[in-house]
C-alpha cells in the first residue's frame, strides 16, 4: 500500500491511498511538494505526519478506513482485513508501531513520476 502526497488540482497538494491490496508494504510516496506541504496535506487529511525527510507516521485507523473503502472492489478483497491485522502485527514485532499503537512509522519515498 503507498500513500501518496502530490501535486493536484490547482498545484496543492493531494493525498492519495494507492496498491491498497498490496499489503505486504507501506510506505509514504511523495510528489513535487515540500515536506511542509505534504506534512499539512497529510494532517488535513487526517492520515498522519512528516517527521523528517526519510520518515512519517501514519494513522493506523484513518488508513485503514480509506484503504478498506477501495479494498472492497478489488480481487483479494475477502481477505483484507486479516491481511491488514498481518501488516499491524508486522509492524508492532518490527518496531515500526508508535503512538501506542494508532501509528504506523513508514519509509519516504519518491512518487512515481515525481
Amino acid at each position: 500500500m503507498i500513500v501518496e502526497v502530490v501535486t493536484g488540482a490547482d498545484e496543492r497538494p493531494e493525498v492519495r491511498v494507492v496498491d491498497v491490496d498490496d499489503l505486504a508494504r507501506l510506505h509514504l510516496a511523495l510528489g513535487q511538494v515540500t515536506d511542509e506541504e505534504a506534512d499539512a496535506a497529510l494532517r488535513e487529511a487526517g492520515l498522519g505526519r512528516l517527521e523528517d525527510a526519510d520518515s512519517g507516521v501514519l494513522d493506523a485507523a484513518a488508513l485503514r478506513a480509506a484503504a478498506e473503502s477501495q479494498a472492497g472492489s478489488q480481487a483479494g478483497a475477502g481477505d483484507w482485513a486479516q491481511r491488514w491485522e498481518g501488516l499491524l502485527e508486522t509492524a508492532r514485532d518490527r518496531g515500526w508501531s508508535v503512538d501506542d499503537g494508532a501509528g504506523l512509522r513508514v519509509h519516504v519515498e519518491g512518487a512515481a513520476g515525481a
